[in-house]
């Protein structure tokens, strides 16, 4: 079955976004996955179609009303698919859980804005808050589109050769190593002379080395658990 993603927002026309492009848009267009976008604001019920209210305890900014959000997510098929919550409180995104969400059938996002989502609905409707990173941005849109690039480019059949997705950072808990490509010399700096050897193991031996050293000096946080390699 393919890949299923049900994006709830304000803002649909920012779907798919980049990703009907390239890759990801091709893989869109053989049906190996999908997406819809559902408007929010069609399940406000007065007739402004309010989705927001002020927030309880006063404070700056609106807060989504949790009936209106409960709504729209009850309009999509309890079908046993993630439910998402993009949020900078979120537990951040890591590949690991990128790759169990590329092995599920689906996911629905729900697209935060203002100042956030009123907690009961979050509660009721059993969402997972998940961060892309350390910062604020205007609305969740922008994060569900990182989150489904991520998820998408590693479903079967969509990256042309499957290698490409676990010779990179973070599928072996480390960052990648340093690339390189003809010309053999460019500006005086010449490719390193392992890579051009022909010995596979020591050009592999070479790569986790540089590899180590790059998330030793970038993200030693990423360290504690990697077996050094002799």
């Amino acid at each position: 079955m393919p890949f299923k993603a049900s994006i709830l927002t304000l803002y649909p026309d920012m779907f798919p976004g980049h990703l009907g492009l390239a890759l990801a848009g091709r893989a869109l267009e053989r049906g190996d996955w999908s997406i819809e976008a559902v408007q929010i604001r069609d399940f406000a019920e007065d007739k402004h179609r309010s989705v927001d209210d002020t927030p309880s305890g006063g404070g700056a900014g609106m807060v989504l009303r949790p009936n209106v959000l409960a709504r729209a997510i009850d309009s999509i098929a309890d079908d046993g698919r993630p439910r998402l919550l993009m949020s900078p409180r979120g537990r951040p995104l890591t590949q690991e859980r990128v790759r169990a969400l590329a092995e599920g059938e689906g996911v629905v996002i729900v697209c935060g804005r203002f100042e956030g989502v009123d907690q009961r609905v979050i509660d009721a409707r059993q969402l997972e808050e998940v961060s892309i990173g350390d910062y604020i941005l205007s609305g969740g849109e922008p994060a569900a589109l990182t989150v489904l690039d991520a998820v998408v480019r590693i479903l079967p059949g969509v990256m042309g050769n499957q290698l490409s997705g676990v010779h990179e950072s973070f599928e072996g808990g480390l960052l990648e190593h340093p690339q390189y490509t003809r010309p053999q010399v460019f500006e005086g700096r010449e490719i390193p002379e392992v890579l051009t050897s022909g010995n596979h193991a020591a050009i592999e031996k070479w790569r986790h080395a540089q590899a180590v050293a790059l998330t030793r000096e970038r993200r030693p946080d990423l360290l504690p658990t990697q077996p050094v390699k002799k």
